[in-house]
C-alpha cells in the first residue's frame, strides 16, 4: 500500500501594486521596473509576478517605455 499524499497549498500571490496602491507605474522608477524582470530580460507574466491584469498591462508598457529609451537593457549578454 502506497502512503497517502501531503496535499500542498500554494499561496495566492498578491499584486504589489494593488497592495501598495500605486495607482501610476513610472517608466523611470528602474528599481521598481527590475523586480518583474529575471536576468534574461524577458518580462514575466502574472502567473509568476503575481500582480493583476489592471497593473499588468500597464507595467508591461512602462518596461517597453524605459527599454527604448535605454533605461533597461533589453537583453543581458
Amino acid at each position: 500500500m502506497s502512503r497517502p499524499r501531503k496535499v500542498f497549498f500554494r499561496r495566492r500571490k498578491v499584486c504589489k501594486f494593488c497592495a501598495d496602491k500605486i495607482d501610476y507605474i513610472d517608466y523611470k522608477d528602474v528599481k521598481l521596473l527590475q523586480q518583474f524582470i529575471p536576468e534574461r530580460s524577458k518580462i514575466l507574466p502574472r502567473r509568476i509576478s503575481g500582480t493583476c491584469a489592471n497593473h499588468q498591462r500597464p507595467l508591461q508598457q512602462a518596461i517597453k517605455r524605459a527599454r527604448h529609451l535605454a533605461l533597461i537593457p533589453f537583453t543581458t549578454d
